[in-house]
């Protein structure tokens, strides 16, 4: 056995243990099911109950335990549409894999085409299991691990002291003969301390000691810089990070409070060190522009998201449109799929625009309207050549 790899130990007897695909019975495969996909909240405390202890590779000891998160129902209603009453058709093999994320504790590492809906399985993650708002961190091409953790704002910070030390040397008479760093009376004049100027990253506010695991959304990861994903390991495998701005005042502030990537959101820091309770749940999206190096596949479950079919097709437009649901939006659902056919690169979006232009009145299905799908439905990938 390789020095860095977790022991072997065994299940527990009284466990349910996870089936293969397709070795059993739906009915049998669902039984060990926490998440469900089905796109309604669990009874609250449920999946408190239901969630296993951590492989002990994985657990952690963060504190003191923060209180839980706050929801944002506004933003998935935007994103899902409201709670339906039938349940959600779900897909096995992505609620397999969704669960194993959660019985493991590792991150969730979601591939396919623009469009299919790998962002989205986020926000259905915390409706289902009620974990509070969704922590979205967007990648970009200068995306770094520093911008994920924390932001400091130094320039703002030293800004203030000048004032405070301008102030002061106007009470005075004179100026001080040197800036004052940490001085009480220019922190007491500008009313903050090295907290106020400290922000916690999506990242970073995920990895704060919550009893319940927070939703990370790592939304396109293959748009970063080739660093990245490397850059990232240390953090997903040992649950904390260090900031050093706190770690220099530690002897003087040991707890220090700083924003989070909450609305309004403060956290606690001791000692310039953040560590979790439970790991959270990381959704890492990619749309297969670039490979991964091994050392980041290994610390990730994979799954490949395939293009939503008829009924899953069906069920979002359902859900975003309920009221209107009736032959005409059907009959756009199997042009669209017909289109999406001869047309490869379409994303289920594009299809939800459509819905609503059939709907709210805004267009004349009588005139012209084929010539509009073809606008709304343009292919989203260069054909090859």
């Amino acid at each position: 056995m390789a020095a860095d790899e977790p022991p072997e130990v065994p299940y527990p007897r009284d466990a349910p243990m996870p089936a293969g695909a397709g070795d059993a019975a739906p009915d049998a495969r669902a039984a060990w099911w926490i998440y469900r996909g089905t796109g309604r909240p669990l009874p609250e405390g449920r999946f408190a109950d239901e969630l296993p202890p951590p492989p002990p590779w994985r657990a952690f000891d963060g504190g003191p335990v923060l209180p839980p998160p706050p929801g944002d129902e506004r933003d998935l209603v935007r994103r899902l549409g409201p709670v339906s009453a039938r349940p959600r058709l779900a897909d096995p093999a992505e609620v397999d894999a969704v669960n194993a994320a959660l019985f493991l504790r590792r991150p969730l590492l979601v591939t396919g085409d623009p469009g299919v809906g790998k962002s989205t399985l986020a926000y259905r993650i915390t409706r289902e299991l009620g974990l509070g708002r969704v922590l979205r961190w967007p990648i970009g091409s200068r995306s770094t691990l520093r911008d994920g953790l924390y932001e400091y704002d130094a320039i703002g910070r030293a800004q203030d002291a000048a004032t405070g030390r301008r102030t002061l040397a106007r009470q005075a008479g004179e100026l001080p003969e040197a800036p004052a760093e940490g001085d009480p009376d220019v922190a007491a004049l500008t009313d903050a301390g090295v907290g106020h100027y400290l922000r916690l990253g999506p990242l970073g506010t995920a990895l704060l000691p919550y009893e319940l695991p927070r939703v990370l959304l790592v939304d396109e990861l293959d748009k970063s810089d080739i660093d990245l994903p490397n850059d990232l390991l240390d953090v997903l495998e040992e649950g904390e990070y260090g900031i050093t701005e706190l770690f220099r005042v530690s002897a003087r502030e040991p707890v220090v409070k700083v924003h989070t990537a909450d609305p309004d959101g403060t956290a606690e820091i001791v000692r310039g060190r953040v560590r979790c309770r439970a790991f959270p749940i990381v959704v890492i999206t990619s749309n297969g522009e670039r490979e991964f190096p091994p050392a980041f596949l290994r610390r990730c479950l994979q799954f490949s998201m395939g293009e939503p079919d008829e009924t899953r097709l069906a069920d979002m437009v359902a859900a975003h449109f309920a009221e209107r649901s009736d032959e005409r939006t059907r009959r756009l659902v199997r042009s669209f799929l017909e289109h999406r056919s001869s047309h490869r690169g379409l994303a289920a979006d594009q299809l939800l625009n459509a819905v609503y232009l059939a709907t709210s009145g805004a267009s004349d299905p009588d005139t012209g309207w084929e010539r509009l799908l073809d606008l709304i439905w343009q292919r989203l990938e260069v054909a090859p050549e």
